[in-house]
C-alpha cells in the first residue's frame, strides 16, 4: 500500500540528468551548514512477494521510485514540510507517514538530540502493488541515515523500514523495504537479510494498470480456509525458485514460480489479470504473478529481448478489460535506493 493519492501518480525515471552516489556504510556527513544540513535520497520502486514468497520476497525494479530530502532540524521530532507528486493530498502528520514513523523509530533509538525535516517527491502511484510506501519511507532513511554523525549500516536502518512501512501496511512485512534497502532480491525475515543472486540476463515486466488496489483491502481477500496441501506445494515453489536463481537455472524458476496460496484469491480484484499474465506465458515468460498487493503484474524472462517482446502484449491484456497502462522493463537484480547528489 502507498501513502500516495487514489489519483494514479506520474512515474518520474532515475537518472536523468542526475548523478546516484552510492551509500558507504563507512561514510561521515560533514555538517559544515550547521542544522540545515540536507541530503537528498532516491529509493526505487519494488515487486513484492515474488509470487510464492508471501510477506517475505521482494526484488527492486530500475525506473520509477520516490524521493525524500531530509534536513537536521533543532527540536527533538520529526515533521514533513512538503509531499508533492500527487494531486490528493497526503497524511502530513509524521506518525502518519511511512516515511515520517521511520524516522521516528530511529530517531528515538538513536536517542538524538536533534530532529528531522522531510520533504517527499511520490513518483509511485497509490494502491499500485509498485511499494509506494515502502519507498517513501526507504528514501527518507538513507537520506536521514547520511545527515547521521555516525551513519549506520543498510541491516541497521531495517528495523526502522519496517516500522515505517507498518503505518501503511498494518504490519512489519519486509519484502519491498529489504529489497530496496539492498537491492536486487532480497529474502526479507523479522530480524534478517538475506540477497538472493540471480544472471545478470534475467529480466522482468512489470506493468501497471490505471487502477488502485489498497492492500488493506488486497488482504481481506485472503481471510478463509487453507489447506495444508496448499501450504505444502507454496513451500516447494519458493525453494524451488530459490535454489533456481542461486544455480541460474531457469528451469527451476519456471517449475517455482506459481503461486497456489495467494494468486488465486486475489486475481478476482484485477480486471483481466489472467488475459495478462497468460500473454507474459505466451511469450516464455519464466512465470507470472500479482506484483505485491496488487494491481501492477510482473514477470520474469531470461533475457531483455524476450521481456522487451512480452510487454506489449501484456498491456493488451488489460486494454482488453478496457484499463490503459504502462510497462516497465528492468533488469531482476534491480538497484538499492541510494544518496542523490
Amino acid at each position: 500500500m502507498s501513502d500516495a493519492a487514489p489519483s494514479p501518480c506520474p512515474l518520474p525515471q532515475a537518472g536523468l540528468g542526475e548523478r546516484i552516489q552510492p551509500f558507504r556504510e563507512n561514510h561521515f556527513f560533514q555538517h559544515d551548514l550547521g542544522m540545515s544540513a540536507h541530503t537528498t535520497a532516491f529509493s526505487p520502486a519494488s515487486i513484492g512477494n515474488i509470487g510464492v514468497g508471501f510477506d517475505i520476497l521482494g526484488h527492486t525494479i530500475a525506473g520509477p521510485g520516490d524521493r525524500a530530502t531530509v534536513r537536521r532540524i533543532d527540536g527533538r521530532h520529526v515533521r514533513i514540510v512538503a509531499i508533492r507528486g500527487c494531486k490528493v493530498a497526503l497524511p502530513r502528520e509524521a506518525e502518519r507517514n511511512t516515511a515520517g514513523a521511520a524516522l521516528i523509530s530511529l530517531r528515538e533509538a538513536l536517542q538524538l538530540p536533534y530532529g528531522f525535516e522531510i520533504e517527499l517527491d511520490k513518483g509511485i502511484a497509490f494502491g499500485s502493488g509498485m511499494g509506494g510506501s515502502a519507498a517513501s519511507c526507504v528514501a527518507a532513511l538513507i537520506a536521514a541515515n547520511a545527515l547521521l554523525d555516525a551513519p549506520l549500516s543498510r541491516e541497521q536502518l531495517y528495523p526502522h523500514a519496517l516500522a515505517g512501512e507498518a503505518v501503511a501496511s498494518g504490519g512489519y512485512h519486509g519484502d519491498n523495504v529489504g529489497a530496496m534497502l539492498l537491492g536486487g532480491i532480497v529474502l526479507s525475515t523479522a530480524d534478517r537479510l538475506v540477497r538472493v543472486p540471480a544472471p545478470d540476463a534475467w529480466h522482468c515486466v512489470l506493468v501497471h494498470p490505471d487502477a488502485a488496489l489498497e492492500t488493506r483491502r488486497a488482504r481481506e481477500a485472503l481471510k478463509g480456509h487453507y489447506a495444508l496441501t496448499e501450504f505444502v506445494a507454496q513451500s516447494a515453489h519458493l525453494a524451488l525458485l530459490l535454489n533456481g536463481c542461486h544455480l541460474g537455472d531457469a528451469d527451476l524458476v519456471r517449475a517455482g514460480l506459481r503461486d497456489v496460496l495467494i494468486e488465486p484469491r486475489r486475481a478476482a480484484l484485477i480486471p483481466g489479470f489472467a488475459r495478462v499474465k497468460q500473454a507474459a506465458l505466451d511469450h516464455g515468460a519464466l512465470g507470472a504473478s500479482i506484483s505485491g498487493a496488487g494491481p501492477s503484474v510482473f514477470a520474469w524472462f531470461d533475457s531483455l529481448v524476450s521481456a522487451e517482446l512480452a510487454a506489449p502484449a501484456m498491456r493488451e491484456g488489460f486494454k482488453l478489460a478496457g484499463i490503459d497502462s504502462e510497462s516497465f522493463v528492468s533488469p531482476v537484480n534491480g538497484p538499492a535506493a541510494e544518496l542523490v547528489r
